[in-house]
């Protein structure tokens, strides 16, 4: 193989001292330039066999270089470099046509793999430059927790692959879900989300595939599911942990065959949607106990994205403030904005509710306090008392989740050679009942007839729960 020669333009002339030196050494033929107007006249000339660009130049964006260079010569490969890490760089330049995107500072020895992979694979057809999306960036930050979903984002966006997010409450997995559909080849249909923590578990199946009039009582007319309402476009399945085992039969019969039956219906209806999952479970873990189908899981698991917790790109939490406190004025309220002591505070808080819980603490000093620099002193007064309180990651569910899946593992353990018919849901039902009628009746200080209502028991029903379950009643206060 003859040598290869690499062209590098970047205004840095550091950076191009350490590319040149390192690739040399690897046996490259290497010419650099801190300008894109002698990268294009190398390029132009038929030079060169790989080009390493940067965004950022004097006299011209590296991104609108690429896709000239490209037109010219479709099999020229080109690494982007750029400290501009937003998502909307990196789908930029997947979208120019850039063979991958390297957001700095980079690691060297990352580089070199990019490289050789780059002159070793063969070239593929070209395909139809497709305009810059200008629209405002989805997902904001530039930690390199984010620099890797940037990347793997902007490798999917060209492709129709299923994708589960993984992620805590409150990361941001339905933004990771809206730039896979609108930086996507699928942003020109419907985006139809579903959270299967919100559906009753007997409505889920109407829910998503649809009914025909008179299927099932008080079905009085055809209802087109979500399925078929995101036709053309992606299918969000949020909270998929929550998927009740019957509805997951069904899902995964569409994922094998490519097509659903309506509830009532005998026509199939091809299933013309990507879907993108999303929980905050672990599902390898619900799947050993038996909550969840490993068949499925599999099938959803084509592309994980793992999204980090704030606390993780804790660096982050400037942009996302700015960004917060704009849509703040946005809304009518004044502007404001952290002093650095309180971005500081912020940078060392642990953040349960992640995002969402930053959101949330921006709003509420945008609106309750007077001064337009907000200090360390406000933040501090307003996060005390939650950082004095442990607080549960995951919300109130997780507990109960982890109770069923201890019984489920302790009765697949008592009955290994083989499970009995019955047992397992007055077991679980035992546990779970008990502590919930003591709950609601504190929350209602003794109130049988509204903790009945909350319960939706009779309240002769509860009256004899509380009986055979010997709980002790609060009388309220007359």
């Amino acid at each position: 193989m003859s040598q290869a020669r690499i062209l590098i333009a970047d205004d840095d002339r550091a950076i191009r001292t350490v590319l040149n030196q390192a690739l040399t050494r690897e046996g490259y033929d290497v010419s650099t330039t801190g300008n894109a107007a002698t990268l294009w006249q190398w390029v132009e000339a038929g030079e060169g066999d790989l080009v390493i660009t940067d965004v950022m130049m004097p006299d011209e964006n590296g991104l609108d270089l690429v896709p000239r260079m490209k037109r010219l010569r479709p099999n020229l490969r080109v690494i982007v470099m750029s400290a501009q890490n937003t998502l909307l760089t990196a789908v930029k330049a997947t979208e120019r046509g850039a063979f991958e995107y390297l957001p700095k500072p980079f690691d060297l020895s990352e580089l070199l793999g990019i490289v050789g992979r780059a002159l070793a694979e063969p070239a593929s057809s070209p395909s139809a430059e497709q305009e810059a999306e200008e629209e405002q960036l989805p997902l904001i930050g530039r930690s390199p927790a984010m620099q890797e979903v940037y990347r793997v984002l902007a490798r999917l966006m060209a492709t129709d692959l299923t994708t589960l997010i993984h992620g805590e409450s409150g990361t941001g997995k339905e933004l990771v879900a809206r730039a896979l559909h609108d930086f996507g080849k699928r942003r020109r249909g419907p985006f139809v989300a579903l959270n299967m923590a919100a559906i009753p578990r007997e409505l889920i199946e109407s829910e998503l595939f649809g009914h025909e009039r008179g299927a099932f009582t008080g079905a009085g007319q055809r209802y087109a599911g979500r399925f078929e309402q995101a036709a053309g476009g992606t299918l969000f399945l949020d909270e998929i942990g929550d998927m009740p085992l019957e509805a997951q039969t069904r899902l995964l019969r569409v994922l094998q065959e490519g097509e659903f039956t309506t509830i009532g219906g005998r026509l199939p209806i091809r299933a013309d949607v990507r879907i993108v999952a999303a929980t905050h479970r672990d599902l390898r873990q619900l799947v050993r106990s038996g909550l969840f189908r490993d068949d499925l899981f599999y099938r959803l698991n084509v592309v994980p994205i793992r999204l980090p917790p704030l606390r993780e790109r804790a660096e982050d939490i400037p942009d996302l403030a700015r960004h917060f406190f704009i849509e703040a004025q946005k809304e009518g309220l004044p502007p404001k904005s952290f002093d650095t002591a309180a971005l500081e505070f912020l940078k060392r808080y642990h953040w349960p509710g992640n995002i969402r819980e930053l959101e949330n603490l921006v709003r509420r000093l945008a609106a309750l306090y007077s001064q337009e620099v907000i200090g360390v002193e406000v933040v501090r007064a307003e996060l005390s008392e939650l950082m004095e309180k442990p607080v549960e990651p995951q919300g109130g569910e997780q507990s109960l989740g982890a109770t069923v899946e201890r019984l489920l593992q302790e009765y697949f353990d008592a009955h290994a050679d083989g499970l009995p018919a019955n047992g397992l849901y007055e077991r679980v039902v035992r546990e779970v009942e008990k502590p919930l009628i003591q709950l609601t009746l504190a929350a209602t200080r003794g109130n049988q007839l509204k903790a009945a209502q909350i319960l939706g028991l009779n309240r002769n029903t509860l009256r004899k729960k509380i009986r055979e379950l010997e709980i002790e009643v609060l009388r309220s206060p007359k």
